[in-house]
């Protein structure tokens, strides 16, 4: 019993413990919880912003307090009761457990007592022990867990380990016994260790069951202090609550209070009239809505008052500054005649002269102080009514015032001065204006009468009577317009015209003339430019001038504007204008014929002869052509040499020849111009209207044509349109663009023909021939595009292009070879050709020495002292210059004196025909003996045959170029050529030529 009632006081006491210690958490976790909601709910009354949710809040909140800490206290109490009684049963059973675990040892010892042999029964009592083994293991488990003691499960983890050992050492002493084959001594040592076990078995077991009392007693002394510390911990709780009560019960009083006491007082001083007093921001409550409402009340009531005292001081200023800044001088009088008021502008006038403000200023009198001051005051009554009376005043510095007089209601005066000064100055320019205008309209250039609404001369000046001769005494105003026309038909100026017929005339041209101008011709061949203008008033003004000399002029530039102002024949643009006509003409069944002219050779003679005499021959060609024609024939200059002729009445080709026949002779024949025979001639190109074209552009465009193919036919002739010239020349047109497209893809080629020197028997040089190799049209020959080429302009970047290509291949032959170009008047004439030579030579390394430029006799002719010029500054650097077909031009030997040529090249024409009976062989001749003379190489081309060889070489030839030596061969073939050619290749040549 002792150890029993031991172990109920250790449950106890554990149980006391544990209550308490879970009790302690518990009221930590609520006091928190009660802390969150009581912020959670403060803020929530607070959003609210009403003063009765606030207090009907805060009640709610104080009961919930109380109720909550009241059932929290009588369970907690309940809850602590509770724990006590179960720690309480829980020792009571551990110690049970523990108790039976003892049992259990003792059974097993009671059944190990027991020897036995037979087997059967051995196997019994070992079963029997391990059952009891069993339980004793699961009761002192049992006991462990309820005890709630660590001590306790130390011990009862104790017990296993020695009731496990006693049992394992149990069963060998036993076990050897039975078998026979142990010894006394060592049976007697086992069975010593077996009792010791059983001691510390039953030790343990007396241990669990102590710790097991004694810590049941301890918690159940803990669990009631617990419950004391609980009653306490209620009883401060409560007081709390009655503390918080109170406190919020001051706030509600001070959030009440407070804001009442203030709002009263704000209505207390806004009632005295105090719009200044300070009114606090409140809550968001009905309290802080009433102050709010009486702080915007304030404000108010303030706003109008200052708005109020601002207007009214505002008014008051503006009146004072409208008084201090009108530029009217303001005075008010009192009954007595006192200046009451006064600004400063009228203090200004008053200053100059005190006499403004004299009563009797008013009344026609003058003062006693006029003399004496000297003041020049003079007065006029400009008005008088019931109102009151204005008068002028001039003011001694020249001023002038308009002084106002209104009387008050007081029986006083106010007294209003404007200046009137700058009236009076404009009333003055405005006379001198009109005098001016008098004079201006005296003297005016153009003639001028206004009239009024009713027809009625209202002003007129004198150069509009000298236009029409008219006396200016008889034109006055006042007269009817009718009336001045009929001055003017009785002067003679429209001769048999009556104020009807002007009339009527004069309404036609207004209809026809939107801007009111129009002209008037009179009976003695002058011109009157009329214009009419509409007045606001109804009336009109006519402005007249005379246009005679203008008219004159104007004619003038309309017949310069469509004639050619050197001929006086119509120019393109009335040319065109004709031919439109015409065409119109054929429409109804009446052809013509359109002549296309231009004057061959005329840019030399332009040239060679200066311009004086080729314009006069462009007038003497002009004279010609007009002579050949009929009236009813028109003869034009479209520009530069061309001309055009339109013939009328023209059916077939049979009519217009004769036309042509009689043109071309006409303008053929010599003329004598400053001194100089002229000889010209003109190719002529004709078109037949309708067959030929239907349009001007169209008719124009096939003369064009003909006299192109006449051109180019042999100049001096003339040529119909045929529809194959079209072809042809859409064909060139063609070549054209093919010709630009092949300059931009570089599709050109050089060929190289050798120059043999007949004397040395070797190469001396090769001529560079330039060749289009197109990729339809195959090889294109130079005759057909480089003309084509000149005319629209290639010419130069072609030429520039083979002269660099040229050198740049020329650089890599051996260097005792020239390289001849051709080179084009167009060329020449660059001003750019010296550098463009400066630059091949630079780019490409070629010494100047190795290259000979080529030209004809064209580049010789016109400027001639310019080309010149630039030969000899190309020769002053090394280069040859050469004169290729020598003797098929104009052969002026003047151009030999002149520049020093280092060869003269034998054209082809000539060298074919050496060998010929009557042949041109003396030419030959001439041409080498000629070169011979002047130390000046000469070359034969178009070389194809040993007689013609054999000729020139006897002739006295310097070199050779021609087929019998080479064809144009292609870069690539230059070394194989140089190698025929080279040591003898050129006599076995020929030989072979000869057996051949």
């Amino acid at each position: 019993m002792r150890l029993l009632g031991n172990s109920c006081l250790a449950k106890d006491t554990w149980m006391s413990l544990f209550v308490v210690g879970r009790f302690a958490n518990q009221s930590k976790v609520v006091l928190e919880a009660f802390q969150s909601v009581t912020a959670c709910f403060s803020r929530f009354v607070s959003a609210r912003g009403s003063i009765r949710i606030a207090i009907s809040c805060f009640c709610l909140a104080m009961s919930a307090i109380a109720v909550g800490l009241g059932g929290y206290s009588v369970l907690g109490i309940r809850h602590t009761g509770d724990l006590v009684a179960r720690t309480f049963d829980e020792s009571l059973m551990s110690i049970n457990y523990a108790r039976a675990a003892g049992a259990d040892f003792a059974a097993m010892r009671v059944a190990s007592s027991h020897v036995t042999r037979h087997p059967s029964a051995r196997a019994r009592l070992d079963d029997e022990i391990d059952q009891l083994a069993k339980t004793l293991t699961e009761d002192v488990t049992i006991a462990a867990e309820r005890s709630q003691s660590a001590r306790a499960a130390k011990a009862a983890a104790k017990v296993k380990e020695a009731a496990n050992a006693w049992v394992a050492i149990h069963r060998r002493p036993l076990q050897a016994s039975t078998d026979g084959t142990g010894s006394d001594e060592a049976s007697a040592r086992e069975i010593d260790d077996v009792d010791q076990l059983s001691n510390v078995v039953n030790q343990q077991i007396e241990l669990l069951v102590n710790y097991t009392a004694g810590d049941g007693f301890l918690f159940r002394q803990r669990a009631l202090a617990a419950i004391k510390r609980d009653l306490q911990l209620n009883v401060v709780a409560l007081t709390v609550a009655l503390l918080l009560s109170g406190f919020f019960s001051w706030l509600l009083a001070r959030r009440i209070i407070g804001p009442v006491a203030i709002a009263s007082k704000a209505a207390r001083s806004i009632a005295d009239g105090d719009l200044n007093a300070d009114i606090p921001r409140g809550s968001s409550d009905e309290l802080g809505s009433l102050l709010a409402a009486m702080r915007k009340m304030r404000d108010n009531i303030r706003e109008m008052v200052d708005r109020e005292v601002a207007q009214r001081r505002s008014a008051q200023a503006r009146l004072s500054d409208a008084l201090e800044n009108s530029q009217e001088g303001i005075v008010l009088l009192d009954a007595n005649g006192h200046i009451a008021l006064v600004n400063s502008r009228a203090s200004e006038f008053i200053g100059c002269s005190s006499q403004l403000v004299h009563p009797d200023l008013f009344r026609g009198e003058r003062g006693p102080s006029d003399e004496t001051t000297g003041a020049e005051i003079t007065q006029r009554e400009v008005s008088h009514d019931v109102e009151g009376l204005a008068s002028e005043a001039r003011l001694p510095d020249g001023r002038w015032l308009r002084v106002s007089r209104s009387p008050t209601q007081e029986g006083g005066v106010i007294l209003v001065y404007s200046d009137i000064t700058g009236l009076k100055r404009q009333k003055a320019e405005l006379h001198a204006t009109n005098l001016r205008l008098d004079a201006a309209l005296t003297h005016m250039s153009q003639g001028l009468c206004l009239y009024d609404s009713e027809a009625r001369l209202q002003v007129v000046n004198r150069r509009f009577c000298e236009i029409f001769d008219l006396s200016p005494e008889l034109v006055a105003p006042g007269m009817t317009f009718e009336e001045v026309l009929g001055l003017s038909v009785a002067a003679g100026n429209h001769g048999r015209q009556t104020v009807a017929d002007l009339l009527a005339e004069r309404e036609k041209c207004l209809a026809h003339h939107e801007s009111g101008n129009y002209l008037q011709r009179l009976n003695d061949g002058r011109v009157v430019s009329i214009g009419h203008r509409s007045t606001s008033d109804g009336g009109w003004l006519i402005s007249c001038e005379d246009v005679t000399d203008q008219q004159r002029a104007q004619s003038q530039i309309t017949f310069m504007a469509r004639h050619d102002d050197l001929t006086r024949l119509p120019n393109r643009s009335l040319f065109a204008e004709r031919i439109e006509h015409a065409v119109a003409a054929a429409g109804r069944g009446s052809g013509f014929a359109v002549f296309c002219l231009d004057l061959d050779n005329f840019k030399q003679i332009n040239d060679t002869l200066g311009h004086p005499v080729g314009d006069g021959l462009l007038c003497a060609v002009a004279d010609r052509l007009s002579a050949c024609v009929r009236e009813i024939d028109t003869v034009a200059r479209l520009g530069g040499d061309e001309f055009a002729i339109i013939q009328s009445d023209v059916q077939n080709a049979e009519d217009a020849e004769p036309l042509a026949r009689r043109v071309v002779e006409c303008i053929g024949a010599p003329y004598e111009l400053n001194g100089h025979r002229v000889i010209v001639g003109c190719s002529v190109g004709i078109a037949l209207a309708p067959g030929d074209g239907t349009t001007r552009e169209m008719l124009l465009k096939n003369a064009d044509m003909a006299l192109y193919r006449s051109k180019a036919g042999g100049r001096g002739t003339w040529r119909f349109f045929e529809p194959a010239m079209d072809a042809s020349l859409q064909s060139r047109r063609a070549l054209e663009l093919d010709l630009r497209e092949a300059m931009d893809k570089d599709e050109f080629t050089l060929f190289y023909q050798p120059i043999y020197d007949l004397w040395m028997d070797r190469i001396s040089g090769f001529e560079a021939l330039l060749r289009w190799p197109h990729p339809k049209r195959g090889l294109v020959p130079p005759d057909q595009f480089i003309p084509i080429a000149e005319d629209i302009g290639l010419i130069t970047p072609l030429g520039e292009w083979v002269l660099n290509r040229a050198c740049e291949q020329a650089a890599g032959w051996p260097s005792e070879l020239k390289i001849a170009v051709n080179v084009s008047a167009t060329q020449i004439r660059d001003p750019r050709f010296a550098e463009v030579i400066a630059n091949a030579l630079d780019a490409s390394t070629l010494a100047p020495q190795r290259l000979e430029l080529e030209i004809t006799e064209s580049v010789l002719l016109g400027n001639s002292a310019e080309t010149i010029a630039t030969l000899h500054k190309l020769k002053a650097q090394g280069l040859s210059i050469a004169l290729d077909d020598f003797g098929t031009g104009y052969s002026s030997l003047s151009y030999l004196r002149s520049f020093p040529f280092d060869k003269l090249k034998i054209d082809q024409s000539f060298v074919r025909d050496a060998t010929a009976t009557n042949g041109s062989k003396l030419i030959v001749r001439a041409i080498t003996s000629l070169g011979k003379s002047l130390g000046i190489t000469t070359t034969a081309e178009g070389v194809e045959t040993i007689e013609q060889l054999n000729q020139i070489k006897a002739e006295g030839c310097n070199e050779a170029q021609g087929y019998l030596f080479s064809r144009p061969v292609p870069a690539t073939e230059i070394a194989s050529t140089i190698l025929n050619l080279r040591g003898g290749l050129a006599k076995r040549q020929l030989s072979s030529a000869m057996t051949g």
